[in-house]
């Protein structure tokens, strides 16, 4: 297993869970908030849209193969917290499931998701923008 593909599993693990209704955003970890801040001091133009992984963590176990993927979402108050947060497993797996057999690297998929919040409203994934 390479950096490329847990990057990978991360960013389809991303599009899974925002693709699925009353998923207002992704919630990054203290980690990646940390990260993120260090990485926007030290950048002297403008600012970086936060990366699409952001609330997102997986890993591969060496020896069984199995992938661990970590969703913390932010989730809209119109919609059961509990519905939501079963639909973002199921996608994250299938999906996940789907991009390790595409690229060779199959093994089973346990996915956590956690949620952080529940909002009124639901961003737009565009910098700097918010849709009511």
């Amino acid at each position: 297993m390479t950096a490329v593909h847990t990057a990978g599993v991360e960013r389809t693990t991303a599009r899974a869970a925002l693709g699925v209704p009353g998923v207002a955003e992704l919630h990054p970890s203290l980690r990646q908030s940390l990260a993120e801040a260090a990485t926007r001091v030290r950048r002297t133009l403008g600012s970086v849209a936060p990366s699409l992984e952001a609330g997102i963590h997986a890993e591969r176990a060496p020896r069984t193969g199995a992938w661990h993927v970590e969703a913390r979402c932010v989730l809209d108050e119109d919609r059961r917290a509990l519905d939501t947060a079963r639909d973002v497993r199921e996608s994250v797996r299938s999906a996940v499931d789907a991009y390790a057999t595409r690229h060779g690297i199959p093994g089973p998929v346990t996915v956590v998701v956690t949620v952080t919040r529940t909002t009124g409203h639901r961003p737009s994934h565009q910098t700097g923008t918010t849709a009511p």
